[in-house]
């Protein structure tokens, strides 16, 4: 599981009169028994547990804009939050602030959907799994792909700037936007929902938003690139030796898919072993173990094509020594259970024992270093623990998790080892800063990494961060504790 986090515990407040939110929201829409709001205050690795005065729905911008206002006249702090599956705690009220959770799941609407300028206009509180089936009702493709999109909303995958399994192809949400509705700390409404590719009136405000984990702005609608939808793909789960034999796969990748290479997952052998002692129906592709594995994926708008190109491109893998062995997915049936192998790593560590989590990237020719040099550094520090490296190698993200040795399952034993989480992370985000990497690639900064930012930030851009938080939210409302 999850490094404990200790909850603060408020002091005692003077009780504040919440009838007001009610008049805007509609009184069942104010959440404020602790049954009812414990799922909005509970992270959903369990590190944070919250404390709030009330959970509050609004179902338009209108009404968030009146949330925002009268919480700043009650004195109180507004935490933004989407389906709550972040993993930083960025969507947590800790309990040393005094404040309400907006929570934005009501405003789920589709505002238009346009093919012929490849855009789509939905609320921040639609599901992207939603959106992703309403970009295919449309013949078009929304890209952005997380192992949470069933619940995940997208105004929280543009407020974490979420990445994905297809960033390789597509780039990160920031990439997918074009423009934002957004209610800022005064209450006051920007209207930015724009759908041009191009315009150069000035700085791009939406740039500001995306990514800032509801510090700055509420995003409550937002403008999506939507792109052809593939009629072909073709995946293969490919046996490599060593990530260095894996990133030479990566560049052969390229040259021979080009833009039909979509994406290209790193899984380690243990992380296989895990699935399929943990998923029922689970099973290892490949007859003969290997120490890593590559999830290749092609798609394509042409109807065919792509099976060609997959098998030409693993001949010559093979040839030249890069893979040892491969199979590619000839059904649907077979496509799901390669993602399967990849999708629930998360998942299955948990059932392992305890697990130290790192959400690094690194420069993409530099993977093959960094995960000799943090192996070699955590099974040092931790004799028997064991790496489960794996993620987004194609953009240089590595989820770079360390389950605790194997043992009996006693709980002391878990303790003990979740207590080294601190130094764990030190020690690897130092490797990480020697590389030129981010010890932050795609989960955001939140609470979990707050206090570790002036430690690899550059001193500038924290100062520039900081005099636009000043700018923006003066009286500090928007989620307090948040990245800075």
């Amino acid at each position: 599981m999850s490094k404990p986090v200790a909850v603060t515990t408020p002091t005692a407040r003077p009780a504040v009169d919440l009838g007001g939110f009610a008049a805007i929201v509609g009184a069942r829409h104010v959440v404020t028994a602790p049954a009812d709001m414990e799922p909005h205050l509970r992270e959903a690795r369990d590190l944070y547990q919250g404390v709030a005065r009330a959970v509050v729905k609004p179902a338009t911008t209108e009404e968030v804009a009146a949330v925002v206002r009268h919480a700043r006249q009650l004195g109180l702090a507004v935490v933004p939050q989407g389906g709550n599956t972040g993993l930083v705690g960025g969507q947590i009220p800790g309990g040393d602030i005094d404040a309400i959770v907006l929570s934005l799941t009501r405003m789920d609407r589709v505002r238009e959907i346009d093919p012929l300028t490849d855009t789509m206009t939905v609320e921040a509180g639609l599901t992207l799994l939603k959106v992703q089936e309403l970009a295919e009702q449309a013949d078009r493709l929304f890209p952005l792909s997380l192992a949470s999109e069933g619940s995940c909303t997208i105004g929280g995958n543009i407020a974490a700037n979420a990445g994905g399994t297809a960033v390789l192809a597509y780039g990160n949400t920031r990439d997918l936007v074009l423009g934002l509705e957004v209610v800022l700390a005064d209450g006051r409404v920007w209207h930015g929902l724009n759908k041009l590719r191009k315009d150069n009136t000035g700085y791009d405000l939406k740039d500001l938003f995306v990514g800032s984990e509801g510090t700055l702005g509420i995003v409550t609608a937002a403008v999506l690139k939507l792109f052809p939808r593939p009629r072909s793909r073709a995946i293969a789960f490919c046996a490599v030796a060593t990530p260095a034999a894996a990133l030479d796969l990566l560049m052969l990748a390229k040259r021979q898919a080009g833009s039909a290479l979509t994406t290209f997952e790193l899984v380690p052998r243990i992380g296989v072993e895990f699935v399929v002692k943990h998923i029922p129906g689970a099973r290892d592709p490949l007859s003969d173990a290997a120490p890593w594995y590559v999830l290749l994926e092609l798609s394509s708008p042409a109807e065919s094509g792509l099976d060609e190109i997959m098998e030409g491109l693993l001949e010559a893998a093979i040839e030249g020594g890069l893979v040892t062995d491969a199979a590619i997915a000839a059904s649907l049936d077979q496509r799901a259970a390669f993602w399967t192998l990849r999708e629930a790593l998360s998942e299955v560590q948990k059932h392992e024992g305890g697990s130290i989590k790192h959400d690094v990237s690194v420069p993409v020719a530099l993977i093959p270093q960094f995960l000799d040099e943090a192996i070699a550094c955590v099974t040092a520090m931790v004799p028997g623990c064991r790496p489960v490296p794996f993620g987004h190698m194609g953009d240089g993200n590595i989820h770079f998790n360390v389950n605790q040795p194997a043992g009996s399952g006693d709980p002391a034993e878990k303790a003990a080892y979740l207590d080294q989480w601190d130094a764990m992370n030190a020690a690897v985000h130092a490797i990480v800063a020697r590389h030129g990497g981010s010890i932050s690639a795609e989960h955001g900064v939140g609470r979990l990494k707050r206090d570790l930012l002036p430690g690899f930030k550059d001193p500038v851009a924290l100062d520039l961060m900081r005099a636009v938080k000043r700018a923006v939210d003066p009286d500090g409302l928007l989620n307090p504790g948040a990245v800075l």
